[in-house]
C-alpha cells in the first residue's frame, strides 16, 4: 500500500535530523520552473497571490530569491521533518526508528505545490506554496494545470514498479484534486475522521488533520498492508464506524 498526505504551511528548518537517509525530489526540473515564476513576483504581488500578510510575503519573497538548484544537504531538510502542523504532530516522526523511516520512505508520498510529489526523506528548501494557488506559468493558469497528470503518472509508475495496488488517501481535498482519479491504477481507500458534536458526527478540520497524521503513523509503524487492518486503528479515541462507512470510504468516529 502507498499512502499520500498533504504538506504543511508551517516549517521547522532549524533542528538537526539524526537520520542519514536523504534523497532529492524527483521532479526538481518542474519545481525550477515554478520557482522562476515566483522570483518575478514582488512582495506585494506575493501577498495578493497567496493571501498572506506583508510580513509573510516578504519572508517568502526572500526564500524564492534564494531558491536554486542544485542545493546542498546543509541548506535543506528532509520533508517529513521539515513540515510541522497538526498532521505532522500526529505522525510524530521524531519517534520513528531508522528502519521505520526507511519503510516510510517506500510507502508514503507528500503532495506539494512546489515539488509535486515528495518522498518523506527528500531534501527540500524552505518554501510556501499551496496547491490551490492560481499561479500562471506559461500557458498554465493554475498549479493543477501545470502539474497536469504528471503526479498521477508518477504514482502509477512507482506502484507498478513496486507491485503495490492500494492507495490510501490521507490528503486534504485541495491536494488530492491534483491527482486524476480516473487514471489512477489503484484501489483508492479514503479514511474519514468525524467527531461527535451537537448530536451528530461531523468532520472538524483541526481534529481531522491530527487524525490523518495519527493514521499515517499507525500505517507506517505497523507496516499495514491489508485494507481490513486499517479498520483496527484506534488512536486518540477514534474507532472504525461500520454504520457510517461506505465502500472504500472508511469512517472513524470519536465521542
Amino acid at each position: 500500500m502507498l499512502t499520500i498526505i498533504s504538506p504543511a504551511k508551517s516549517l521547522e528548518m532549524e533542528s538537526v535530523v539524526e537520520s542519514p537517509t536523504q534523497s532529492f525530489p524527483e521532479l526538481l526540473n518542474k519545481s525550477e520552473k515554478i520557482a522562476q515564476a515566483l522570483k518575478k513576483k514582488t512582495p506585494k504581488k506575493l501577498a495578493a497571490l497567496m493571501d498572506i500578510s506583508p510580513k509573510l510575503a516578504q519572508l517568502n519573497f526572500d526564500r524564492y530569491q534564494q531558491w536554486h538548484t542544485p542545493y546542498a544537504a546543509e541548506e535543506s531538510k528532509q520533508a517529513i521533518f521539515a513540515f510541522s502542523g497538526e498532521v505532522y504532530s500526529g505522525i510524530d516522526v521524531q519517534n520513528f526508528t531508522e528502519d521505520e523511516l526507511l519503510y516510510t520512505q517506500e510507502h508514503l508520498r507528500i503532495l506539494s505545490g512546489l515539488y509535486g510529489l515528495l518522498r518523506p526523506m527528500d531534501l527540500i528548501l524552505a518554501y510556501r506554496l499551496e496547491m490551490g494557488t492560481k499561479l500562471s506559468i506559461a500557458k498554465h493558469k493554475t498549479l493543477y494545470s501545470f502539474w497536469g497528470d504528471l503526479l498521477t503518472k508518477t504514482i502509477n509508475q512507482y506502484m507498478a514498479d513496486t507491485e503495490q495496488t492500494i492507495l490510501i488517501n490521507l490528503a486534504s481535498n485541495e491536494y488530492f484534486k491534483s491527482l486524476n482519479t480516473k487514471k489512477l491504477n489503484a484501489r483508492l481507500i479514503t479514511p474519514i475522521f468525524k467527531d461527535h458534536k451537537n448530536g451528530t458526527y461531523k468532520v472538524l478540520s483541526f481534529f481531522a488533520k491530527k487524525a490523518r497524521g495519527l493514521m499515517t503513523q499507525y500505517l507506517m509503524k505497523n507496516r499495514i498492508s491489508s485494507p481490513e487492518d486499517i479498520k483496527h486503528f484506534d488512536m486518540d479515541g477514534y474507532f472504525y464506524n461500520d454504520r457510517l462507512s461506505e465502500g472504500d470510504e472508511l469512517v472513524f468516529t470519536r465521542g
